[in-house]
């Protein structure tokens, strides 16, 4: 939104006139004034055919640089009223290069329309840029913390093999390999938010059905939907448009495992169709839910809610982050949506892609 005050282009054309007209008002009627009034008083008997004077040199002299001098006055505070705001956000610049993130530019008193707007997307930026920040030492906290469970056991088991406290076996070995893939997985998982973040998450885009990819993630999922005690309830319309059918059913299972872990006993109702120009996945649950702070915090790296979703309950705090960076890579969107009735529901919606005459055949 534009910021209140005087248009910059505006008010530099409405100056430039007001320094003309005030520049050729204090000549003419300096000049009026002093032939007509100011030089019959000094010269009373002066004729009409007397020769120029000095006198009338230095006045003259003297009307041109008053005007001029008006005119610099006026141009120097319109120069003021420009520079003040860029000198807020050239210090506010300087301060946030140093590392205070902190920083925002001030709005001087009576500045322009265009000032209010770039000292308004300034700060912006700097919040963003502050936010950011947060966020960047928070996610090394979190890594470091997430990663620390699984190599502390890991080394702890091996220096047991090492100081012959545990007996070599085949459960030991299996035990150490699911460590190992629990490693493996956050380090894939940071891997496509890095790649989902700086918008160079690769996708091979074909003609994709959600319905027929959200039955393939309930078959895959079965045992351990059915071992949450989850009731299953589907309404899977066509939803058919160009997406990278692996990516897809990698968020699609994220979304269904949230509720494998934190929604236990409830009741499940998935449900894919179209929507106007978008297609949808919409996984609905009875379970707890989230607090209107925890849907809106769902998708930040690392984050779980207090009571409900923990470490304990295996969830690295990356699942629905994950969900989102795969939806905005294909150019849609994940969100947090509030059921009817208690619960959570996690909707992606991806744009409606047109698919040509022989892609819709194989459709």
């Amino acid at each position: 939104m534009a910021a209140k005050g005087a248009n910059l282009r505006s008010q530099i054309t409405r100056a430039m006139i007001g320094l003309t007209l005030t520049a050729f008002a204090v000549v003419y009627f300096g000049m009026m004034a002093y032939f007509f009034v100011i030089y019959e008083w000094l010269y009373p008997d002066a004729t009409a055919d007397e020769s120029w004077r000095l006198g009338d040199t230095v006045m003259v002299g003297l009307v041109l640089g008053f005007g001029l001098l008006s005119a610099a006055l006026i141009g120097w505070r319109l120069g003021r009223r420009i520079l003040a705001p860029l000198e807020t956000v050239a210090v506010a610049a300087r301060q946030i290069a140093s590392g205070d993130f902190s920083a925002r530019a001030g709005l001087p008193r009576g500045s322009f329309g265009e000032a209010g707007d770039l000292v308004a997307d300034f700060n912006r930026m700097a919040e963003r840029l502050q936010q950011a920040e947060a966020e960047l030492a928070y996610s090394n906290s979190a890594i470091a913390h997430e990663l620390r469970t699984p190599l502390t056991i890991l080394r702890g088991r091996l220096q047991g093999l090492l100081d012959g406290v545990f007996e070599p076996g085949p459960q030991l070995y299996a035990r150490l390999i699911v460590h190992v893939d629990d490693l493996s997985a956050i380090v894939e998982e940071l891997r496509t938010l890095a790649l989902g973040t700086a918008g160079q998450l690769d996708l091979i885009c074909a003609p994709v059905d959600l319905a027929a990819e959200a039955e393939a993630a309930l078959d895959a999922l079965d045992a351990q939907l059915a071992g949450a005690g989850l009731v299953v309830t589907c309404s899977l319309a066509p939803a058919v448009t160009r997406a990278d059918r692996a990516r897809l059913r990698q968020a699609f299972v994220a979304v269904l495992e949230n509720a494998c872990r934190y929604a236990p006993q409830a009741r499940l109702r998935v449900e894919t169709g179209t929507a106007g120009d978008v297609v949808f996945f919409r996984c609905t649950d009875s379970g707890p839910g989230l607090s209107p702070e925890g849907r809106a915090r769902a998708f930040e790296r690392f984050w779980r809610a207090e009571d409900s979703r923990g470490r304990s309950l295996g969830g690295s705090g990356l699942g629905l982050p994950i969900v989102r960076a795969i939806a905005r890579a294909h150019g849609g969107e994940a969100l947090i949506l509030v059921p009817d009735s208690p619960g959570l529901a996690v909707e992606i919606r991806l744009p409606c892609r047109g698919l040509s005459l022989s892609e819709q055949d194989l459709s």
